[in-house]
């Protein structure tokens, strides 16, 4: 009987262990804590866009991965270029911005 409790036992640390490799982040995937705090960050920084009465009527595509946050879309001017960059850097959260902005002529 106690080597059954005993199995029993190491057998529920293994899969615990296991649950926990299956969610933890590997350099190609993100793991759900790392999701979520991605989305809220790219919904704050849509949101500080959006408050800027300069970049507000430009289509600004914005996505985030683990902290980097990528800026794409066409704009007027490199000024706006300039201060969508800036803006997404205020952010918490966010560790870097790629700005793949393009000046249409």
């Amino acid at each position: 009987m106690k080597k059954k409790s005993r199995f029993i036992g190491y057998f529920v640390v293994f899969i615990l262990i296991a649950a926990f490799v299956a969610c933890a982040s590997t350099s190609q995937q993100s793991g759900p804590g790392e999701y979520v705090d991605d989305s809220v960050i790219t919904t704050k920084v849509k949101s500080a866009l959006a408050g800027d009465e300069f970049l507000k009527s430009f289509e600004i595509g914005v996505e985030t991965y683990k902290g980097v946050v990528q800026l794409s879309g066409f704009v007027d001017s490199q000024k706006a270029v300039d201060q969508a960059g800036a803006t997404a850097k205020t952010v918490g959260g966010v560790k870097s911005v790629k700005n793949n902005l393009i000046v249409k002529k």
